[in-house]
């Protein structure tokens, strides 16, 4: 086991803020997730976990889908070692920061105009909708499943990955829930993926799905990859745009310090929200001495890494060396996310856009809640009204 964190805390003795100030809207909702295992809290040894070459990922129902490995290939997210890099390594020309912005931005921008626009001519809408469509919009297009309706796989995937608010207990209510979960994972398939797939096949193009195939995978490996982007990629990108928008859209310095700040000020504001607010509050990996649960949410929290007063949001903070805006909120090691800069990118881009329509407030916070299969919040019916002007 990883030694307690030895890092001098920056700012020790000092705090910008009240010692006792809480800025997390998420705390009073936060659980633990699927696995009972011992905790890890302090961010020295929670990175040092992470980063352990040989520790093996476990959690998001891996023990499940690697008992299937004989019919499908696990997806990346399962993946260890060379095989791991190997995939990684095929695919990491979808994220750079190059291809973010030579690639999709200009999709980022003209979705962001789009919902917008509609959001101005309704006089309102759910800011945890249009979210979800920005994501699914973009993440679709690094994926390459682009050959069906945005709206319509928007919704199928919120059904299947979103816990929190299906209600119903027992062992009838479980079936029920596993029958259902499977219907719509063909249905996922026959709406979304095997159009995709079948498209790719006649014409290759720069996306996931076409990479895959040229490696050989069936379409039920890439149905698998295709429902691990959408978790990843789609709605933990929902779930942070919501949640950094309500922040500011609460706060008004802070909201005035965004649109003031230029892209690279902007980004780090949103890194601090995340750090406070991260998506998957745990992580779990299989090391040598037994199967142990990261807690990300506390990792972020440590003073000896991120300074004094932990849970108040201050973007100016002063962390210890090598400790990034964000912290652990997209991990770290070899499977540190890799649609890291395509999320906070896509978050700056909507919501500047967002935060600039005259008269536009928040009617409605979210309603909270807690998704145990990535041990995250969930953030429904934050509702927006734009005011006449």
């Amino acid at each position: 086991m990883p030694a307690p964190s030895q890092v001098a805390a920056p700012n020790a003795g000092r705090c910008p803020v009240d010692h006792a100030r809480d800025d997390r809207k998420s705390a009073s909702a936060a659980r633990g997730g699927l696995l009972d295992a011992p905790t890890l809290t302090g961010f020295d040894p929670v990175r040092a976990v992470l980063r352990d070459p040989d520790a093996r990922q476990a959690g998001f129902k891996a023990e499940v889908i690697l008992r299937y490995r004989g019919r499908a290939r696990p997806p990346i997210l399962f993946l260890h070692g060379e095989a791991h890099r190997r995939q990684r390594g095929g695919t990491a020309r979808f994220f750079t920061p190059r291809v973010v912005e030579t690639r999709y931005r200009e999709l980022m921008e003209r979705t962001s105009a789009a919902l917008i626009a509609r959001l101005v001519r309704d006089g309102g809408g759910d800011l945890d909708r249009l979210s979800l469509e920005l994501a699914v919009t973009v993440a679709a297009e690094i994926v390459g499943l682009t050959e069906s309706d945005i709206p319509g796989m928007s919704r199928r995937l919120d059904a299947f990955f979103s816990t929190t608010f299906q209600t119903g207990r027992g062992k009838i209510a479980e079936l029920m829930s596993f029958l259902l979960g499977q219907w719509r994972m063909r249905r996922f398939y026959a709406r979304d993926v095997k159009p995709a797939i079948e498209a790719r096949r006649a014409a290759p193009r720069e996306d996931v799905i076409s990479h895959l195939l040229s490696e050989g995978y069936t379409p039920l490996d890439i149905l698998t990859e295709c429902f691990t982007y959408g978790a990843a990629g789609m709605v933990t990108t929902r779930e942070f745009i919501t949640m950094a928008g309500w922040h500011l859209l609460e706060r008004p310095e802070l909201r005035a310090q965004f649109l003031a700040a230029d892209a690279d000020g902007q980004i780090a504001i949103l890194e601090e929200i995340l750090r406070l607010e991260p998506v998957v509050g745990t992580l779990y990996r299989h090391t040598e001495g037994g199967t142990v649960a990261l807690d990300i949410r506390a990792a972020n929290g440590d003073t000896a890494a991120v300074g004094a007063c932990p849970h108040a949001l201050d973007p100016d903070r002063t962390r210890a060396p090598k400790v990034t805006g964000p912290g652990l909120a997209f991990g770290d090691g070899e499977h540190r996310c890799p649609g890291a800069g395509v999320a906070l990118h896509e978050s700056a881009v909507f919501l500047d856009r967002l935060l600039r329509i005259p008269g536009m407030r928040l009617e409605r916070a979210p309603d909270v809640g807690w998704n145990p299969l990535v041990a995250g919040y969930e953030l429904r019916n934050c509702r927006l009204v734009v005011d006449p002007t």
